[in-house]
């Protein structure tokens, strides 16, 4: 479902990717770890056709990215989830998938919201009084809502409680049930071994390392990491 051949992309000379290839199929959790200015997000967002890659091909299901439409396809996550805070809940949810060519009655949104696990009673609220895990839920909800087969992550579990990120895991797992790519840059190594079903390490736009999430533990995937980097 989502593929890249040899993808390089550089930035005034300066290499941020050099040959990444991998593949990730429907249902999977691909988590990408590295140190800032690896290239994960600078993969994630040739992805999305934010930048443009220098050489190789990248795919989404059997459309090229850069030459075929995959936006139909693709949802983004940020670290930060960019809503609306004078709108509720179901007002940015409403309005994010009326962009995407969505038309949901009430009762729709509010089954869509729920599959999140946000709270019916946090539905009507104002974004600006959510905490961010409520945010993220709101944006996985817009990605369920435009029928997204690939959602990329951007360091989701940052500045997460506990509570939080067991709730998150739980929101990816489901979605992988469901068939969805879920394609995750992050730093987080134990919520890669807990969540992922394959793990990749990327070293100064190198994807180093490509390995089985249930091959290892957290501990030599730290020790591990820490030899590559």
């Amino acid at each position: 479902m989502l593929k890249a051949i040899n993808v390089t992309k550089s930035y005034n000379g300066k290499v941020a990717l050099k040959d990444v290839s991998f593949e990730v199929g429907k249902g999977e959790i691909f988590c990408l770890l590295g140190q800032n200015g690896a290239g994960k997000t600078t993969t994630i967002n040739i992805f999305l056709g934010f930048i443009k890659k220098d050489g190789g091909q990248a795919f989404v299901g059997e459309k090229e990215v850069g030459k075929d439409n995959t936006n139909a396809l693709t949802a983004y996550i940020p670290e930060t989830v960019q809503l609306y805070g004078n709108l509720t809940g179901i007002e940015n949810l409403d309005f994010f998938s009326r962009l995407a060519g969505f038309n949901y009655t009430t009762d729709e949104l509010e089954a869509i919201l729920t599959k999140t696990d946000l709270q019916s009673e946090d539905h009507h609220q104002r974004l600006s009084s959510y905490s961010k895990g409520m945010r993220q839920k709101v944006g996985i909800a817009v990605a369920l809502a435009k029928n997204a087969e690939v959602i990329f992550m951007d360091e989701p579990t940052s500045g997460l409680d506990p509570k939080a990120t067991s709730e998150f895991t739980k929101i990816c797992k489901e979605l992988a049930a469901m068939g969805k790519v879920i394609f995750m840059a992050t730093h987080d190594i134990f919520n890669a071994v807990e969540l992922g079903t394959t793990i990749g390490i990327m070293k100064e736009g190198v994807l180093a390392q490509q390995l089985k999430a249930d091959e290892i533990d957290a501990g030599k995937l730290n020790q591990l990491y820490l030899e590559t980097i």
